[in-house]
């Protein structure tokens, strides 16, 4: 990928992908769900994206903490990357970039209970 590349205007997919995203939050998780399930043996920050997961749809979580796990799970899940997920390790290095820094943002909110769901999840689809 080139230079030129990363600063091309999105596409109408793309658009039409964010706009979805952030009018349905629901569906964003269900998406992080899916793809977690697909991917979770080759990420090691599988139990920190279940953990964000499993804060964003605890109803005692604040609405700004959902939102910066919401705008991160989007990343994660949307096909608008800045290294291609289908690239061998590098490809979810900038996901794992953008996961870590929501939840260094967030960690306060993200409850043993949450971490200990996440690593239930992981062990159920083990």
């Amino acid at each position: 990928m080139t230079f030129n590349e990363f600063n091309r205007p999105f596409t109408q997919a793309e658009m039409a992908a964010m706009r979805r995203a952030t009018r349905d939050a629901g569906g964003i998780l269900s998406e992080t769900l899916a793809l977690i399930r697909r991917i979770a043996r080759r990420i090691p920050f599988a139990e920190d994206v279940l953990a964000l997961y499993y804060c964003a749809r605890d109803p005692g979580t604040n609405r700004k903490v959902k939102w910066i796990v919401l705008a991160a799970l989007a990343y994660f899940v949307l096909p608008i990357d800045t290294i291609p997920d289908i690239l061998p390790i590098l490809g979810y290095s900038d996901d794992a970039a953008v996961i870590a820094a929501a939840y260094a943002a967030v960690r306060h909110a993200v409850t043993d209970l949450h971490r200990q769901m996440a690593r239930e999840a992981l062990r159920d689809m083990g």
